[in-house]
């Protein structure tokens, strides 16, 4: 029982995934906050544009 419980504290499988979501989703994240400022940034420069029209 404990060489089971020792082999399970070694595992570090699932902690290598629960990693690789981490970095997804933070790179999700930034994109998702990126693609809002150049949004933003596009709707301004052309309601200037057509402003100026």
């Amino acid at each position: 029982m404990r060489a089971l419980i020792n082999r399970f504290l070694r595992d570090e499988s699932g902690v290598t995934a629960i990693e690789y979501g981490l970095i997804a989703s933070l790179v999700g994240v930034a994109a998702i906050v990126g693609m809002t400022s150049i949004g933003t940034a596009l709707q301004t420069k052309f309601a200037a544009i057509a402003t100026s029209l």
